[in-house]
């Protein structure tokens, strides 16, 4: 008889984080995801979490039997108050677990979170070199937006970043302060 598999996405808790830690130092150290060079203490994820959940931004979870396979989240996309309506996503999957579909998953649950939340635009920042996030993106309706060019340098080489964005449903009543 085959074995049930658990899964499911939920929000993060701290006692989450030791996993995201691991999941995000692995991308910091072995891919262009991310564009930094040093990998987070525990201390850093305590408070990035922190921030988060004050700001009211989701951190969610793949868990697979009681294994954290992936994380996602959104944040500002810039500081400005005239970009409120816009948030900038990120999704990490485990080393092991990659090209199983999780990311997609993630992904998927971050926009109905985003629409949830009234969020006019979803943006994406992608390393250009990343097919396989770029044809998921595009997959779910994001389009190309723009590619800045030797936007950083890492592993010897100058790296491009493509944005694609996501029209979202929006505020019925968008607001200035």
């Amino acid at each position: 008889m085959k074995r049930r598999v658990e899964t499911m996405i939920r929000y993060a808790q701290e006692r989450d984080l030791h996993t995201i830690l691991e999941i995000y130092n692995d991308a910091i150290v072995n891919s262009t995801a991310v564009y930094d060079y040093t990998p987070h203490t525990i201390e850093d994820r305590r408070t990035w979490y922190k921030q988060k959940l004050e700001a009211g931004y989701p951190i969610i979870v793949f868990e697979e039997d009681d294994q954290i396979m992936g994380f996602a989240t959104f944040g500002p996309f810039r500081a400005w108050p005239a970009y409120k309506y816009t948030i900038e996503h990120s999704v990490y999957v485990h080393k092991d677990h990659r090209r199983k579909g999780i990311g997609l998953h993630l992904l998927k649950e971050i926009i109905v979170i985003a629409n949830e939340q009234k969020y006019a635009t979803l943006v994406a920042g992608i390393d250009a070199s990343n097919e396989a996030s770029i044809k998921i993106h595009e997959g779910l309706g994001f389009i190309h937006s723009g590619t800045i060019k030797k936007a950083g340098y890492k592993f010897g080489r100058w790296l491009d970043l493509a944005f694609y964005q996501l029209d979202l449903q929006g505020p019925d009543q968008p607001t200035e302060p």
